[in-house]
C-alpha cells in the first residue's frame, strides 16, 4: 500500500502539472471502488478549478474552486498517472480519467479496487469519517521526540506496531517503521513505553529523516506504485534492513554464519526486519 512517502511524492507531481488548471471533462468508468462513487460526482467535478493539492495522512487533499474537496486514496494497487494527452485506448482498470482544460489528462488506474474517492466540503474535512481520527502527521512541525514520548507513554504494544498505528502517528507503513526503527537502534520487538527521552528522541529524528528520503527518492516501488510522472520509484534500493533477511546490514562485521543477519520477525501480520547486535 502506498504509504506517506508515496502519496506525497505524487501530490507535488500532481500540483506541478494540475495547479489552476479546470477539469474539462471527468469519465466515471464504474459505480464504484471500495465505496461508491457520491452521486452526481463526474458532473460536480466537471469545471471546477483546481486550487490546491495537499496530502493529509495517506489521503490526497484536492481543493477545488467551490469549495470542495476531492478526498481520494490509492488503495493497495491506485495510481493517478499524467499523460500528455488522454490515450486512445485505455486500460481495463482506469476507473476514472480527469480530461484537463490543457489538453492533458489524469487515469486514476486500481486494479484491486481498495481505493476510493469521495467529495466533502473543504470545511468539513477536519470532521470526515476517514480523517477525524487521524494523528499527528510526522514531518510536522509538532512531531518531536517530546510529543512521540507523550503519545507511547503507558503504551503495552510494541514500538514497531505502535509507530504504525494511524491514531497516534499517521503514514509510517510497514517499510519506513523498520528503517526508521534501525537507524534509531530500537529493537522493534521493544514495548511501546519505553520510547522515552533519548530514545524517543533518536526515533523521532530518524523517522523524519526515513520519510524524508524516501520522499525525495519518489518512495519505494514494491509491485504497482508509480510517481505521478508514470516512473518507479527508487528508496527500494536504498533500504538498509526491510526485505534483507539473513543479509549483512550496514556497517556490519558479524560472522553471518553465526548471526544469521538480518531477522525477520513478524508483528501485527505484517514483516518485521531488524538487526539484533544493533537494535536494543
Amino acid at each position: 500500500m502506498p504509504e506517506l512517502p508515496e502519496v506525497e511524492t505524487v501530490c507535488r507531481g500532481l500540483a506541478l502539472k494540475l495547479l489552476g488548471r479546470r477539469l474539462a471533462a471527468v469519465e466515471q468508468r464504474r459505480p464504484n471502488l471500495r465505496f461508491p462513487f457520491p452521486e452526481g460526482f463526474a458532473a460536480r467535478l466537471t469545471g471546477r478549478r483546481i486550487d490546491a493539492i495537499r496530502r493529509r495522512a495517506k489521503y490526497i487533499v484536492i481543493e477545488l474552486d467551490d469549495g470542495m474537496i476531492l478526498l481520494v486514496h490509492l488503495g493497495m494497487s491506485g495510481s493517478m498517472v499524467i499523460n500528455e494527452k488522454r490515450p486512445a485506448l485505455l486500460d481495463r482498470h482506469d476507473h476514472v480519467v480527469f480530461d484537463i482544460d490543457d489538453g492533458t489528462c489524469v487515469r486514476f488506474n486500481d486494479a484491486r479496487r481498495f481505493g476510493l474517492m469521495d467529495l466533502v466540503r473543504a470545511a468539513d474535512l477536519h470532521d470526515h469519517k476517514l480523517i477525524r481520527g487521524l494523528g499527528l502527521e510526522p514531518l510536522s512541525r509538532d512531531f518531536n521526540g517530546a510529543s512521540l514520548a507523550a503519545m507511547l507513554k503507558g503504551r503495552k504494544t510494541s514500538v514497531k506496531l505502535a509507530i504504525m498505528d494511524q491514531r497516534l502517528v499517521v503514514g509510517v507503513g510497514n517499510i519506513y517503521a523498520s528503517e526508521s526503527l534501525f537507524r534509531a537502534g530500537i529493537s522493534p520487538k521493544r514495548r511501546a513505553s519505553t520510547i522515552q527521552g533519548d530514545r524517543a528522541e533518536k526515533l523521532a529524528a530518524a523517522i523524519k529523516t526515513v520519510l524524508k528520503e524516501a520522499i525525495k527518492a519518489g518512495g519505494s516501488s514494491l509491485r504497482d506504485y508509480v510517481q505521478a510522472n508514470g516512473e518507479l520509484g527508487y528508496f527500494q534500493h536504498r533500504w538498509k534492513v526491510y526485505d534483507k533477511a539473513g543479509q549483512k546490514c550496514p556497517g556490519c562485521d558479524c560472522n553471518i554464519e553465526k548471526t544469521g543477519g538480518v531477522k525477520r520477525i513478524t508483528q501485527g501480520a505484517r514483516s518485521t526486519f531488524y538487526c539484533p547486535r544493533k537494535q536494543k
